[in-house]
């Protein structure tokens, strides 16, 4: 593990650690894809590392739950830590967050849920958590926000980032 991997999996153990929260929900890009002209491209093998990375990240996050959008990348780049876990992946629709959003809020567990550059801002701001800066389509890959929530709702929203590489440097 990098000292950037490292970095993001300890401050997320701080984090996540902090007294009163009732749910962590991770939400996350899918992982760099394929520049194909499919309509479901793969993951390229850039895309399958940081994909790996994030199952390094969250795996002591104690998530309950995994959501994807039912998409070749967006599976495969929740599927290291579905694996890891032995959870199975949830399908959500894309074009329902707002039904997406108050299962999340109910559930009261730690859930990730892996979307798109369009979605994922969208669904914090549907949860009360902070969208931020609108996710760059050509390249930006490694946001991961944490919405800590207490009661059904959003009381903080935490960006953190996850780099593709889990190896040491050689």
């Amino acid at each position: 593990m990098t000292f950037k991997a490292l970095s993001a999996a300890v401050s997320l153990t701080l984090i996540a650690a902090l007294p009163g929260f009732a749910a962590d929900i991770f939400l996350v890009r899918h992982a760099e894809k394929v520049k194909d002209n499919s309509k479901d491209p793969a993951l390229t093998e850039l895309g399958a590392e940081r994909a790996r990375n994030l199952a390094v990240v969250l795996r002591s996050a104690d998530i309950e739950t995994i959501f994807s959008s039912d998409y070749e990348r967006t599976r495969a780049t929740a599927a290291p830590l579905s694996e890891e876990l032995g959870l199975q992946i949830e399908i959500y629709d894309p074009k329902a967050l707002e039904l997406l959003a108050k299962q999340l809020l109910e559930l009261k567990q730690n859930a990730l849920v892996v979307g798109h550059s369009n979605t994922t801002p969208e669904l914090a701001e549907l949860m009360g958590g902070d969208g931020g800066a609108p996710i760059v389509e050509a390249w930006e890959y490694d946001r991961l926000y944490l919405l800590q929530t207490e009661n059904g709702r959003v009381t903080r929203t935490i960006l953190l980032h996850v780099p593709p590489e889990t190896s040491p440097p050689r």
